[in-house]
């Protein structure tokens, strides 16, 4: 694996500071917004000078019970050639549940939930992984996710599930320190014992971040400075391991420059206080197998293969995890095992990055709306859940405010409703009035 150096996540909104910074080796940017024929020129200056771009996918959902969609990873196929990125890289976890395999409404989470780790979901993860690795032309590395909740009957820890999954597949592994961090808050889950577990010589990059604690429940929400929990736990793991990569993510609430510069060079500091694996060659576990990408299915063991078991497990998977997205997104009755409370936290955690996402996606809505934004947007989400995606959901939500006696006030209401035809049609609005009603009457007499 090639050295990375110390990088930062690439956002739009801290773009020109980005190429300001100095010590900046590589970036990673969010595969899904980017579009590999308008690349954004900041990134395209960040390649001219010789700085690394790695695509960061989250909407695969390789942990879930379907396998993944060939035309998803036609797309992050594309934006790796695009960026001329030497490896790419996904989450383990699941986003998505329903469908076929439970003849049920196909439901979105909007966010990365965690798989169980037992022996079904693990045959799943592998196939679903192999056959990403076939389609993908860069090497491989899956992320493991930070989570409220935890599944009952698990029967391995994290470092257990991340050696097997590295093992069988020859995947490689991308760890988030703040993510262990997290798991430790909120699962009672000893981030040192995660790590002296994990295939060492199988870590791609170290992902770094903040969050905040409310009510003994950790929040990674990429949106606050790094903690010295964290930064401990990356001194612990470059203690074992000199990782060949460091990055710094942040999503939202963005300070000034010279603070994400602060926080860079405390990363560096972490990373130089462990010494960077000297004297610790014995530490982790080490991997019996290292497969290359391509072909890595055929390669690896068997389990998880076609066949019936396989295809029984995936069942067991859908149902679960169908029933588990449903009591999040849908209020139905909480799944067997699992802690009512933590399961709230998590309904309302998705529920407000929803609200946050939509206001993103369409920020016009908050603005008519004002402070009446988010109560109505949570109230509509109880009872709407999410099944195509952020967008769409921006546009059910209009709908639900125009169609369901929500609006009061009539500017308002024109407001959303402009708002709405605008951007509901195939095309865009005609300016001739005449052609303007008829297509709104047309909306209106369709909805009816």
């Amino acid at each position: 694996m090639e050295r990375l150096g110390t990088g930062i996540g690439w956002r739009p909104e801290i773009a020109d500071a980005v190429e300001r910074m100095p010590g900046i080796d590589w970036v990673e940017v969010v595969a899904e917004n980017v579009c590999p024929g308008h690349l954004p020129e900041s990134l395209r200056r960040l390649r001219e000078r010789g700085v690394t771009v790695i695509p960061h996918g989250v909407s695969l959902g390789l942990g879930g019970a379907e396998r993944p969609d060939a035309g998803r990873l036609a797309a992050l196929a594309e934006r790796v050639e695009a960026l001329g990125a030497p490896l790419v890289t996904e989450h383990i976890a699941f986003v998505r549940a329903g469908g076929p395999l439970t003849a049920s409404p196909r439901l979105e989470a909007g966010h990365l939930l965690p798989v169980p780790r037992t022996r079904d979901a693990l045959g799943v993860l592998c196939e679903n992984i192999r056959i990403a690795q076939d389609a993908l032309p860069v090497p491989l590395a899956v992320e493991n996710i930070a989570a409220l909740i935890s599944w009952p009957g698990e029967e391995m820890t994290e470092g257990q599930f991340l050696y097997d999954l590295a093992d069988r597949t020859g995947v490689r592994l991308l760890i988030d320190v703040a993510n262990l961090h997290t798991n430790h808050v909120n699962r009672a889950e000893d981030p040192a014992e995660a790590l002296a577990e994990l295939p060492l010589e199988a870590i791609a990059y170290v992902h770094v971040a903040g969050g905040f604690e409310r009510d003994g429940v950790w929040h990674d929400s990429h949106a606050h400075p790094v903690p010295q929990p964290v930064l401990d736990i990356l001194t612990d793991l470059a203690s074992r391991v000199s990782p060949p990569g460091v990055l710094l993510e942040r999503d939202e609430n963005f300070p000034e420059p010279g603070e994400l510069e602060g926080e860079l060079r405390a990363i560096r500091d972490a990373v130089e206080k462990g010494g960077g694996g000297a004297g610790r060659g014995g530490a982790g576990r080490a991997m019996v197998s290292q497969v290359p990408p391509g072909g890595a299915g055929r390669a690896a063991s068997s389990e998880g293969s076609a066949g019936a078991p396989a295809e029984a497990a995936r069942q067991r998977l859908a149902l679960a995890q169908t029933a588990l997205l449903s009591a999040l997104v849908a209020g139905t009755p909480a799944p067997e095992g699992f802690d009512r409370v933590r399961l709230g936290v998590q309904a309302r955690a998705l529920a407000g990055k929803r609200a946050d996402v939509v206001a993103k996606v369409a920020p016009e809505l908050p603005l008519i709306l004002g402070a009446g934004y988010r109560p109505a947007f949570l109230a509509y989400a109880q009872g709407s859940p999410m099944t195509d995606g952020y967008r769409r959901d921006a546009l059910t939500f209009a709908e639900h405010l125009l169609f369901g006696g929500v609006l009061t006030k009539a500017r308002t209401r024109r407001q959303v409703r402009e708002w709405w035809l605008e951007r509901s049609g195939p095309a865009p609005r005609s300016r001739r009035p005449a052609v303007r009603l008829a297509r709104a009457t047309r909306k209106v007499l369709l909805r009816r």
